[in-house]
């Protein structure tokens, strides 16, 4: 169920489901992962900043490269993506 979200959320709400997402019954696959994870920096640190991983370290490219496809999108609207994917997220493995 993905939760309904007003246009001014609360930095609260963010941290609620931050936490929540810390706390799920099981592991989610590696998309959701990516994404929570490329939505969340986006919301806290803006653009990328951090120099590419190297080729050799594959899964720090794949989250580079997935926080990197959100270059230029807004700070509310990546905490509004990573909200209603925490919200997906909770229902489908529990907290």
């Amino acid at each position: 169920v993905w939760g309904e979200i007003s246009s001014n959320m609360s930095q609260a709400e963010f941290d609620q489901v931050t936490e929540e997402v810390k706390n799920l019954k099981s592991k989610p696959d590696d998309q959701e992962m990516f994404f929570i994870y490329s939505h969340y920096k986006q919301a806290t640190v803006i653009n990328t900043v951090i120099n590419h991983p190297g080729m050799v370290y594959f899964k720090g490219k794949a989250k580079w490269d997935a926080w990197n496809s959100l270059k230029g999108k807004s700070r509310e609207d990546s905490m509004k993506a990573y909200f209603a994917k925490g919200e997906e997220l909770k229902g489908k493995y529990g907290i």
